[in-house]
């Protein structure tokens, strides 16, 4: 590679001017969940490949096509493509369900990047980032039901308008083998019309085929038979008792029959809710229940239930007005070498008082520094130079209101915190 080096297809650098949306997002849902009892847990990026094809399924897109695979010897190592296998190996690995009990699961949250070589598009990059929740240890309906109301105030909160659930049933190892026979004889007299990978994917899985993206292929599917006509007796009853509660709980819902998420540990509900804003690919967020997962990968028969929520279509998706102004509480202006070497100690001692300082690292004419303080945000500028220090009396400037009074140093601390925490 020759010349300037510029940042990978499908990476994404987040800039200074960026980043404060980005924490408002990773705030704001730190103290939501923390209110419904979730911790956080932080898992490695870098896990072993067979982890994502025994739980996320060989024929699924992402373990043949999309995974950042490393070889290193007899060892298959993946940069990790989505997060609930990791956190479900942690729960094994950690021996975690000794500390759950009946009614009382393990209530975990994630937030961190994911990896996956596909084509990017509006909000979606080869490097992304989820903010996910995984639920271990109960299958009552209520934990669905409750979880999504987590979410759902979790994206009020944000201001993210125009949303919408969608929720279906895939039901479980009783019904879908009845569904899957259906699907197959239905699908058999179709696929020479369809894609290779519909083809491809009625014989390895063919719930797949509903991952399908061609236009022409969905307009088919549109009339084939769904899960919700094969569903038995229990999956019913548990998929209705999670419909009773999102309508206790105040959660509007539409039924989508040909839901049918991209992961094969999926049983009974899954869900998505989309976002007006994103176009075509409007989905923000989307999850399931994976009862057999945790047994799958080397754990006791422990009930799951979770969902993961693209980070970078969130963000887009935040109102300009639901975000903290990023602003420097002072800054300092120096007059003369006097006044710079003052403020150096100054700014040490504004700072051990929890005050936000800019000032510059040289000597510089006193309306460039103004424009400078303009320009980060300021809320005050004080003024220290030779005559200041004599008398003990600096000035200091709302910059937003251009009022300026003089005041000792003993007084700075209490003006500054009460005009910032005062606002505007």
């Amino acid at each position: 590679m020759s010349g300037r080096y510029r940042v990978l297809r499908g990476m994404h650098d987040i800039l200074p001017e960026e980043v404060g949306r980005w924490q408002y997002l990773e705030e704001t849902t730190r103290a939501w969940f923390a209110r419904y009892g979730f911790r956080e847990i932080r898992t490695p990026v870098l896990e072993a490949t067979e982890l994502f094809s025994r739980s996320v399924g060989a024929s699924s897109d992402i373990v043949r096509k999309e995974m950042y695979t490393i070889e290193r010897g007899e060892q298959s190592l993946c940069l990790r493509p989505e997060n609930t296998a990791p956190v479900v190996r942690a729960f094994v690995e950690h021996s975690r369900h000794r500390g759950i009990a009946a009614g009382y699961p393990e209530r975990l949250f994630y937030i961190g990047p994911m990896f996956r070589y596909e084509r990017p598009q509006k909000g979606r990059q080869r490097q992304f980032h989820q903010i996910g929740v995984e639920v271990l240890g109960g299958e009552e309906p209520l934990i669905e039901a409750e979880t999504i109301e987590m979410v759902w105030g979790l994206l009020e909160r944000l201001g993210i308008a125009s949303i919408e659930l969608q929720l279906a049933s895939v039901g479980d190892s009783a019904c879908r083998p009845k569904y899957r026979q259906a699907l197959v004889h239905w699908l058999r007299p179709r696929l020479d019309g369809m894609c290779d990978d519909c083809r491809r994917r009625a014989d390895e899985n063919p719930l797949r085929v509903f991952d399908c993206k061609v236009e022409a292929d969905l307009l088919v599917l549109a009339d084939a038979p769904t899960m919700q006509e094969s569903l038995c007796g229990d999956c019913e009853q548990h998929d209705s008792r999670v419909k009773r509660h999102l309508e206790t709980l105040g959660v509007p819902f539409v039924e989508n029959a040909g839901l049918v998420r991209g992961l094969d540990y999926y049983r009974r509900t899954v869900f998505e809710i989309a976002a007006g804003g994103l176009g075509a690919q409007n989905a923000i967020l989307g999850g399931g229940r994976y009862d057999g997962l945790v047994r799958e990968l080397g754990g006791p028969d422990v009930p799951g239930f979770g969902f993961a929520m693209g980070m970078e279509r969130a963000a887009m998706l935040i109102p300009d007005d639901r975000l903290p102004r990023a602003r420097i509480d002072v800054s300092l202006i120096t007059l003369g070498a006097a006044g710079h070497d003052a403020a150096i100690e100054m700014a040490q001692r504004l700072r051990a008082q929890g005050i936000s300082v800019q000032m510059s690292m040289t000597e510089r004419p006193m309306g460039t520094q103004l424009k400078r303080a303009d320009r980060g945000a300021a809320r005050f500028a004080l003024f220290i130079g030779k005559d200041e220090l004599a008398r003990g009396r600096f000035g200091l400037k709302d910059l937003a209101s251009g009022q300026q009074d003089e005041i000792d140093e003993a007084g700075l601390v209490a003006r500054i915190k009460a005009g910032r925490d005062g606002g505007d």
